[in-house]
């Protein structure tokens, strides 16, 4: 597996990790201590809404290094032209040619 490939599973697992802190979440401030009902007793609402905050801005921060990070390692970018697709084009293109013919005058329509 090349880095790239590593970096692609990670981005991906932190998004749905991301996804599911953020869909917790409630707007007005209900949120994860509304839904489970008991919640004074495993650490209060105040707590509940710390946790989710920090946990978003953590998971964000992780992202947009892994971005980064995975832009970096990405193949045939900082190596020149090394780029197989502009390769494959060059092969198939047939050569252009370097002399151009005039193209014929038009004829006047005779009355």
């Amino acid at each position: 597996m090349t880095n790239f490939t590593i970096f692609l599973v990670l981005i991906t697992i932190v998004c749905f990790l991301l996804i599911i802190v953020i869909m917790v979440q409630n707007p007005k401030g209900g949120g994860l201590s509304s839904t489970l009902g008991g919640s004074t007793q495993m650490g209060g609402v105040q707590k509940t809404t710390d946790f989710l905050d920090k946990s978003t801005w953590t998971l964000a921060s992780i992202l947009i290094i892994l971005i980064l990070l995975s832009s970096l390692s990405f193949p045939g970018m900082m190596g020149g032209s090394d780029s197989k697709i502009i390769d494959e084009k060059e092969a198939l293109a047939p050569a252009k040619p370097t002399t151009t013919t005039p193209a014929k005058p038009m004829e006047t329509p005779k009355k």
